[in-house]
């Protein structure tokens, strides 16, 4: 099954699109009437630019307005699709969707519109080319699929077919079953588009706020799945209209969305095996079983601090690597790599970002078919040489960078301490009471969120949490939690410098993660503990406490003990939530300890407002240097 994208997907010039389209792996494109027009080169020269990047032109749209029109604007119409079917012969493409109408003057009637469809494709036929009938949700007489192919059912011409849109039949909740009963090759085009669920006006919805399927809340697998029971064998492509997108990276939207087209794929073929796929077999996603370590970057100048930080939290020097400059330091089930090599990918994170998290080892079932299902939905094997008897750790690169290790209990991966460490001590150290993470925290431009959230989701098996708004004093930062497994990770999207999450991405130069955030089974005596050897506790103003007891009529006494400790509180029906901060680095990276009990399934949302207010308190004043 090809894959083609819709050129208005896309931000910049087609030039530019085209390129990004085709390093993203596609086989065609929708080419978009405005990016043609737009452009300076004639029919024939953009036919053989798209051929000259191994794409074929698989549609051209779109064409509004046609059917059921009284004269004279009837004869207009016609004399418009026969100017574009001149057009696409000049292109080299022989499909044109036509969507249902939404003018004024248009009348229904389906034997009419039929008739003015039979009379298009014998003109089109003339031509050599097709014409595919789309329902748009927001059409004045067809807004259903299900009117669309009734229209094209009783033109019964060879040169005019159906087109269909997850997003105008979910987005007005029709049934994707019913696409079943359509004869598959009488569907000429299928486009595939999510979207976030909001009750908004279809129109305006479908114009800015459409993305990539598994970005959205559609539920476009059961569209793909009813689509291939129909044996469709043509064009899978990606129509998505996106403020975002329009103004993000041409070459990050083009990878997504090929990334999605095979995610949708391959959740479509294991939801119903008896479907044919045109899909290599790779491996299913699996949950994540541990995080296993975090490796920070950095050099042996600044090492001092980041391990003066650690031994504050309760860490301990617990080994070091058999041939590298890497230090283990362990407390509790959390393992924190500290890797000052002055070469190889360590290195170069660290001059790009300076100290950083370079590395996320993850323990999974199988920890290859880990890897090779990261690398079946596009993302970039990492490589890098393993010393004599050392550990070869599948790995592929990340979000902002890093890169991510798998690690399993059922291979030799499962000894990496043993083998690719000499341990120094007994263990384990009493520390603080850290028992392991609880979650990472990555932050980056608001505008590259979906990409993020795309990827975990599609690679792991893992669950998203709705969006939420964090208030920054200073702007809005935008967060969305990924679960999977034991792995918890919060996307936290920054839409201004000014924010502390904006502040940290320039800083330190689009490093990925902000802050971790530790596991404790009693948070009260971990503070205690923290405080005696020195951790830079974050300060929470008293105003704070007198408005949380309140809002969930907290125990005074208690109110007064987190006060004293510097903890927060949060709770939902499932269960409480303690969490207190370190003072932020100079670059914007903090640490977080936190206590869940019961079943509270959250991260403290309502009191970031008032934790970054106190971060923003006590940070370094902007345009001051770090040292």
């Amino acid at each position: 099954m090809k894959t083609s994208i819709a050129t208005v997907s896309l931000s910049g010039n087609l030039t530019g699109k085209l390129a990004a389209i085709a390093g993203a792996g596609f086989d065609g494109i929708e080419i978009f009437e405005q990016d043609f027009i737009a452009s300076d080169h004639s029919p024939a020269e953009v036919g053989q630019m798209v051929r000259d990047h191994g794409l074929e032109i698989t549609l051209f749209q779109p064409f509004r307005d046609f059917e059921g029109l009284p004269e004279p604007y009837r004869a207009r119409a016609f004399a418009r699709a026969a100017r574009k079917f001149e057009l696409m012969n000049q292109l080299g493409t022989d499909l044109m969707l036509v969507c249902s109408s939404t003018h004024p003057a248009a009348m229904g009637g389906i034997d009419r519109m039929a008739q003015d469809f039979r009379d298009l494709g014998d003109l089109a036929a003339r031509y050599d080319v097709r014409v595919g009938f789309e329902a748009l949700c927001w059409g004045r007489f067809v807004n259903d699929h299900r009117d669309a192919w009734e229209v094209v059912r009783r033109a019964d011409h060879p040169h005019v077919g159906l087109i269909l849109d997850s997003f105008h039949t979910l987005a007005r909740r029709i049934d994707p079953d019913t696409i079943r009963a359509i004869p598959g090759d009488r569907i000429f085009f299928v486009q595939l588009a999510d979207a976030p669920a909001i009750d908004m006006d279809l129109l305006y919805w479908s114009r800015h706020f459409r993305n990539m399927p598994g970005e959205g809340d559609l539920d476009v697998t059961r569209f793909m799945r009813a689509i291939l029971a129909t044996g469709y064998a043509g064009p899978l492509s990606l129509e998505i209209f996106n403020d975002q997108f329009r103004s993000g990276l041409p070459r990050l939207v083009a990878q997504d969305g090929h990334r999605s087209l095979i995610g949708v794929l391959d959740r479509a073929r294991r939801a119903e095996p008896a479907l044919s796929v045109d899909l290599p077999p790779f491996p299913a996603p699996a949950p994540v079983e541990q995080v296993e370590f975090i490796e920070f970057a950095t050099s042996q100048t600044d090492a001092g601090d980041l391990e003066t930080l650690l031994r504050s939290a309760g860490f301990e020097p617990a080994g070091r690597h058999v041939s590298k400059p890497v230090s283990l330091w362990r407390q509790g089930g959390a393992n924190l790599l500290v890797n000052t090599d002055s070469t190889g990918f360590a290195h170069t994170s660290y001059v790009a970002h300076g100290t950083t998290v370079s590395e996320i080892g993850l323990r999974v079932a199988d920890a290859q078919a880990g890897h090779d299902r990261g690398v079946a939905l596009m993302a970039q094997s990492h490589q890098q040489d393993a010393g004599a008897g050392e550990l070869a750790i599948p790995a592929i690169r990340g979000i902002g960078g890093s890169v991510i290790r798998f690690l399993d209990s059922a291979s030799d991966l499962g000894n990496i301490w043993e083998v690719d460490f000499r341990l120094s001590g007994p263990g384990p150290f009493p520390g603080a009471g850290i028992t392991g993470i609880d979650h990472i925290a990555q932050t980056m431009a608001y505008d590259e969120m979906l990409s993020a959230s795309l990827f975990y989701t599609e690679i792991f098996d893992a669950q998203k949490a709705p969006m939420v708004d964090v208030i920054d004093p200073d702007g809005l930062v935008r967060s969305q939690a990924v679960r999977t497994g034991r792995m918890r990770v919060t996307l936290n999207g920054a839409e201004t410098r000014r924010t502390l999450a904006g502040r940290f991405i320039e800083e330190s130069l689009g490093a990925s993660v902000q802050h971790i955030a530790f596991a404790s089974d009693d948070l009260f005596v971990t503070a205690r503990a923290l405080a005696a050897r020195g951790f830079p506790i974050l300060r929470i103003g008293a105003n704070y406490y007198a408005d949380v007891e309140a809002r969930f009529g907290l125990d005074p006494a208690l109110t007064e003990r987190m006060r004293a400790a510097n903890i927060m509180y949060d709770e939902d029906a499932g269960g409480q939530f303690f969490q207190l901060y370190s003072l932020a680095r100079p670059d914007g990276f903090f640490f977080e300890v936190v206590q869940r009990q019961g079943n509270y399934a959250g991260y403290g949302a309502p009191n970031a407002p008032f934790r970054i207010a106190a971060q923003k308190r006590t940070a370094r004043p902007a345009g001051m240097p770090r040292h």
